[in-house]
């Protein structure tokens, strides 16, 4: 029996915008991935830079690419998940990359059949060099409750089962990956922490970028699941938290 015979199938779904500086890392740390049973996705929101010649360029790693105009990073990354036939999906955007070769076939040799897989991520820079962790640590066991102290897992950190994620809430435009995972972490009856550092990841995203609106939307997701004095309270402890790691570290 082939020692892939019960593996899941898992789906990477990467999405691009003008993305030709930061691209080529993430397609070649997929395709250095030691695991059989993988899709990979690609879903370009109309580049007009060099990221078409790269995909062209990598069309043996990519199983299925598209490049058309969207309504931004969530509705791309929903197209993505309406396109995967895996049985878990992996977002890893460009600049991010898988932590090592092995990850996927480590993280399955732990457990199999579980709704949701987390870990750890390292920040890297625009060049690729290791930054240091997230502020924001997974806790070792994970719930959805865990969510009121911040999003403590990176998106890039779940491998989540495909048959239990929804959309993407696109009237959230800077946090509905925290409202996602929120979501399914809401659903999930066996989440394993995996204990691995399962990607790095490029610093300065989408809600760094607008930190402040995403603050706003965070709030509200927060305020919804939580309840307004949860909610107000606990960003006491992580504007607390926040101050000492920015003083210590000079970034978040």
């Amino acid at each position: 029996m082939s020692k892939t015979a019960n593996l899941p199938k898992v789906t990477i779904i990467t999405v691009t915008y003008n993305a030709e500086a930061t691209l080529e890392r993430t397609l070649q740390s997929v395709a250095a991935l030691d695991y059989a049973p993988l899709e990979y996705l690609l879903i370009d929101g109309g580049s007009s830079d060099g990221t078409l010649a790269l995909l062209q360029a990598y069309e043996a790693v990519i199983d299925h690419w598209v490049s058309e105009p969207d309504e931004g990073l969530y509705d791309a990354m929903n197209k993505g998940m309406a396109l995967a036939s895996g049985d878990y999906l992996w977002f890893l955007n460009a600049g991010d990359e898988a932590a090592a070769p092995d990850v996927l076939q480590r993280v399955f040799a732990q457990d199999v059949g579980a709704d949701i897989y987390y870990g750890d991520t390292l920040i890297v820079d625009g060049a690729g060099q290791v930054v240091g962790p997230r502020r924001l640590q997974p806790p070792d066991r994970l719930s959805w409750r865990d969510f009121r102290r911040g999003m403590l897992v990176s998106h890039q950190a779940l491998i989540v089962a495909r048959r239990l994620a929804g959309p993407y809430d696109l009237s959230y435009r800077f946090s509905a990956d925290y409202d996602w995972a929120l979501r399914l972490l809401r659903k999930s009856k066996h989440t394993v922490n995996t204990h691995l550092v399962l990607a790095r990841f490029l610093d300065g995203g989408l809600t760094k970028q607008n930190i402040l609106p995403g603050l706003r939307e965070r709030f509200a997701i927060m305020n919804k699941n939580y309840g307004y004095f949860t909610t107000l309270f606990n960003h006491i402890g992580i504007t607390c938290k926040f101050l000492v790691f920015w003083i210590k570290n000079r970034r978040f």
